[in-house]
């Protein structure tokens, strides 16, 4: 069961929240930093609620977003060309 991947974009598992917690005594926002669950390519959307269940489960407190992890998406999509410049430069 520990091997149950929770968010797939870092591929953090069940067991690697329960190590995290057992090691570093983290809170429910400091588990997310540490692991990046939630974190990743999605920002959270696919993942967020099952990673706030399990971390609320493993540590007993519940997600507090003082400093949100929140999900973010960008402003707005941009290509690689336009972040890099032109392709004739």
């Amino acid at each position: 069961m520990d091997d149950l991947i929770i968010c797939r974009c870092e591929e953090v598992t069940l067991g690697d929240l329960k190590k995290t917690v057992e090691k570093y005594h983290t809170t429910a926002r400091e588990l997310k930093l540490r692991t990046r669950a939630g974190m990743g390519y999605c920002g959270g959307r696919t993942c967020r609620p099952a990673v706030d269940r399990v971390i609320s489960e493993i540590t007993g407190d519940k997600p507090i977003h003082d400093i949100p992890l929140k999900v973010q998406p960008p402003v707005r999509p941009m290509s690689l060309v336009e972040l890099g410049g032109s392709e004739n430069e």
